[in-house]
């Protein structure tokens, strides 16, 4: 057995990084189904990303925002409009979405500035986190028209792959749409009914 001493906790802290230790392990066992778990995402980030600066996730995403559009927009040559708009449904204002960018009528942008760890797993598995999957499907609820969605991930902090896209086409998602639709109406109307009650 090897044994390194530290004279403070910043370089022991350090020298964790990347490697598997005993708090670690049970977060990259691999699942029953062979998929992995974020622990093991997290392990390769550490060994391609810079160091975390321990900005707040969300202000870090608004900050980085308009500068994965602007990435976007130059590598696809697609010209975008990001002003602060809700796109709503015409038949229904309360089932909305707020684009962060917009390709004339059938094309958006969306844009993800996640965890290193998030942001690799994307990109190794080539798949829209699960918890995005109702803003996904969201976007073509609301718009009818919508053919794409350009999912936009872009990390900085990884130099080897910053920036990717995934494309999110309507053919794909048809299915869940009116589905969730439906269920978006029938929600609003039980809470229209319970606002109803409660102030008439």
């Amino acid at each position: 057995m090897k044994v390194n001493k530290f004279v403070d906790k910043e370089s022991w802290l350090l020298a964790r990084r990347g490697k598997i230790t005993g708090s670690k392990l049970g977060d990259i066992l691999a699942k029953k189904n062979g998929d992995k778990k974020i622990g093991f995402y997290e392990l390769v980030a550490e060994r391609l990303a810079t160091e975390p600066d321990g900005e707040y996730p969300m202000e870090r995403g608004l900050r980085l925002e308009s500068e994965a559009l602007e990435r976007f927009a130059k590598e696809s040559k697609k010209k975008v409009v990001n002003d602060l708009v809700i796109w709503s449904r015409e038949d229904n204002d309360s089932i909305a979405i707020s684009p962060d960018g917009v390709i004339g009528k059938t094309e958006a942008v969306e844009v993800k500035c996640l965890s290193s760890a998030k942001h690799i797993q994307a990109w190794l598995i080539q798949e829209i986190p699960d918890d995005y999957e109702w803003q996904v499907l969201q976007y073509f609820i609301v718009n009818d028209s919508l053919k794409t969605l350009h999912f936009v991930f872009y990390d900085p902090r990884i130099p080897a792959k910053d920036f990717f896209v995934i494309e999110v086409s309507r053919k794909g998602v048809e299915e869940k749409i009116e589905e969730y639709l439906e269920y978006q109406k029938k929600t609003l109307m039980e809470i229209d009914h319970i606002v109803n009650s409660l102030t008439f």
